[in-house]
């Protein structure tokens, strides 16, 4: 039986999903890590989901909105696939449906987010859709994107958080804790941005368990 991929940004994201019939593979920031780890995947498999987190780069975004993507812009341009979206959205209906940015960086600073939101006409960046995406092209898969709001477009991202996430999408506590150490300045941006995680978490758990990914997401005649 082919089983669905599913890629999200850390372990803790992979962790809200039930695995049965999909492999989970958590990027940890690293795109070529991430490119491999897809390829031997792919063969046999039905499709590619981008899974997670994603940070808001449009007012009217709240932490624990969710976002169906239409589409991956930034380091490339690929189109969701229409019938994939159209059936994660009858399981998500009050989700928006639009444009994710992703090129492999955390995007933290403000004024950035709101530049990127109007440059590309996108709701939401991430860190791995764009992998992601160019992995199903490269291999004819159907290709979809569902993404929990984790931190609006009005609120900063501290360095803190970049240097947390590890190749295997596990989070290093020492590596923020360095981090915090040596720029204490960044120390209220990271109590909100932990606060607005862990608000987003109990969405995205609650999102997963409306997800049925691997009953809804059908293979393609």
């Amino acid at each position: 039986m082919s089983r669905l991929i599913v890629v999200t940004g850390t372990q803790r994201e992979a962790a809200v999903l039930d695995q049965r019939d999909m492999a989970v593979i958590a990027g940890g920031g690293e795109a070529e890590a991430l490119r491999r780890r897809l390829h031997a995947a792919a063969p046999g498999a039905k499709g590619i989901v981008s899974f997670g987190f994603a940070g808001a780069l449009a007012d009217g975004l709240a932490i624990g909105d969710w976002i169906v993507g239409t589409k991956v812009t930034g380091a490339i341009s690929a189109v969701c696939d229409p019938a994939w979206s159209a059936a994660l959205l009858r399981q998500l209906p009050t989700a928006q449906t639009g444009a994710i940015y992703a090129d492999g960086r955390l995007i933290g600073d403000v004024a950035e987010k709101r530049a990127l939101g109007t440059r590309h006409a996108a709701l939401g960046v991430d860190m791995e859709s764009h992998i992601a995406a160019e992995v199903a092209a490269e291999r004819a898969l159907p290709f979809v994107i569902a993404r929990c709001i984790s931190d609006p477009v009005s609120r900063a991202l501290p360095p803190a958080i970049a240097l947390a996430m590890r190749p295997d999408g596990s989070v290093g506590a020492r590596a923020m804790a360095i981090s915090l150490a040596t720029r204490p300045g960044q120390l209220a941006d990271f109590v909100r941005a932990i606060g607005g995680f862990m608000r987003a978490m109990a969405s995205l758990r609650e999102g997963a368990r409306h997800l049925a990914l691997a009953e809804a997401l059908r293979p393609h005649s």
